[in-house]
């Protein structure tokens, strides 16, 4: 092999360029052999290019140009220093842990100079974005050429459809108010993003006819992924593991349930307690529906998600019991207890407050429980209100649960009102009906009203 030793080729004198082989010559570089390019390079792809490090930067960096850096913002926030630039002068950086969102990643220009045309910093907020910065002239100095804002690291976040779907920041909500289908088509790659924080409401019950007590609210389960942040009610049920869904690729039915029908006022036909709300589930958590409210001819309240309340059966002083709440039991409590009756009605349970006894009126529905898990404080699964006693002592209705809680009936001679349906798609109790003394009793005002129907809220962080 012949080797030539020089420290310097230049063309011959007026030919000005100088050939290196010919075509299809292969020139072989070794290792540990650094070429420095003071000039202008043309041909080779270098100019506006750049070689990256792969030592991961978590702190101030002093960039040099032709270098791309990988920024690591996990321990918080910090910049990239820009070199001087020249006339096609590159540097770029990329999100390291997919965190610039939180701690952002300063870029600040060298002196005097400009980015974008402005003497002044920029800053890189976007999670998984990645920047390619050339240097044109001292006008317009350092330009983004490319700028990715997510890094590909197979599916970052899940893809679902099904249901009415909103967001609220980084988040998809996928909001059920009948039976349907969410279908996951694509998990995420972080197993902490295919967690779902869900609300499952079940339908309530409808109240008791004549004498009535209030239907309790469909039982109310809840879980909040710390991920999709929002205000959760006191029964968020994340830190049980049993409560969570994670997702898998593939379609999950959605179940919804429907209130209790109204119950007629049958006091020579009984029983006529309100009827029972139906069952609402997402994958394994289900939701039980709500306990009717008691009746002139059955006392007591019914079991259920929440359970409805006590009524006044007719004879003696002895109040009537409310039935009990978290019917099957969950941890957290699904649901609470119906309140007692007798004369008027008892209110029935809500999601996180008993059905109160009657007493100077009706008793109370219970109240609900509060989320913005679709990024709006709301209310659900409130129990009913029991029924007022017209005949022949004044006791008022009682009021329905915040939630979406019906209120009870009152009837002849003190008043004549009829009670209230729960609210669709709150799960909310019916109001228990009052009714007149005699066989059949009176107006409509002794009818027991319907249950509302429940929900199924799925929210989720997909940005």
């Amino acid at each position: 092999m012949s080797e030539i030793k020089v420290n310097k080729i230049s063309p011959r004198t007026n030919c000005g360029t100088t050939t290196l082989g010919d075509s299809g010559d292969t020139f072989t570089i070794p290792a540990g052999v650094t070429i420095s390019n003071s000039g202008t390079a043309s041909g080779f792809g270098s100019t506006g290019e750049v070689s990256w490090d792969t030592t991961v930067k978590t702190s101030t960096i002093t960039g040099v140009a032709g270098v791309g850096y990988f920024a690591n913002t996990t321990g918080g926030a910090f910049a990239l220093n820009l070199p001087a630039g020249t006339a096609g002068s590159s540097i770029a950086v990329a999100d390291y842990a997919g965190t610039f969102q939180t701690n952002n990643l300063t870029i600040s220009p060298n002196g005097s100079q400009k980015i974008g045309s402005i003497n002044s910093d920029v800053i890189l907020n976007t999670e998984g974005q990645s920047a390619f910065f050339v240097y044109v002239d001292d006008t317009q100095g350092w330009i983004n050429v490319i700028d990715s804002t997510s890094n590909v690291r197979g599916n970052e976040f899940i893809v679902a459809t099904g249901g009415t779907i909103t967001t609220s920041g980084n988040c998809k909500i996928h909001t059920f108010t009948g039976p349907g289908t969410f279908a996951v088509s694509a998990i995420a790659a972080c197993a902490a993003n295919n967690i779902m924080s869900h609300v499952v409401v079940a339908g309530g019950a409808g109240g008791g006819a004549d004498h009535g007590g209030g239907g309790g609210a469909g039982g109310y389960r809840e879980v909040k992924n710390p991920v999709t942040p929002y205000t959760a009610s006191p029964l968020d049920g994340y830190p049980s593991a049993p409560n969570r869904v994670t997702v898998t690729a593939t379609s999950f039915p959605i179940t919804v349930g429907a209130g209790g029908a109204a119950q007629t006022s049958t006091r020579c036909n009984p029983p006529s307690q309100g009827n029972g709300g139906s069952v609402s589930t997402f994958s394994t958590v289900t939701s039980a529906g709500g306990g009717g409210g008691a009746s002139y001819s059955s006392s007591t309240g019914i079991n259920g998600g929440s359970a409805g309340g006590g009524a006044h059966n007719g004879g003696g002083c002895n109040n009537k019991p409310g039935g009990t709440g978290n019917t099957p039991p969950t941890t957290p409590a699904q649901g609470t207890n119906g309140g007692a009756g007798n004369p008027a009605g008892g209110g029935g349970g809500g999601a996180t407050v008993a059905g109160s006894n009657q007493g100077s009126s009706g008793g109370a529905g219970g109240a609900g429980a509060t989320s913005s898990i679709n990024g709006t404080p709301t209310a659900r699964a409130g129990g009913g209100g029991g029924s007022g006693r017209g005949d022949p002592s004044d006791k008022p209705e009682g009021v329905g649960g915040a939630g979406g809680g019906g209120a009870g009936g009152m009837s002849p001679p003190n008043g004549s009102t009829s009670a209230t349906n729960g609210t669709a798609n709150t799960g909310g109790g019916g109001g228990g009906g009052d009714g007149s003394t005699g066989s059949p009793p009176g107006p409509a005002t002794g009818n027991g009203a319907a249950g509302g129907s429940g929900i199924v809220i799925i929210r989720y962080k997909f940005q």
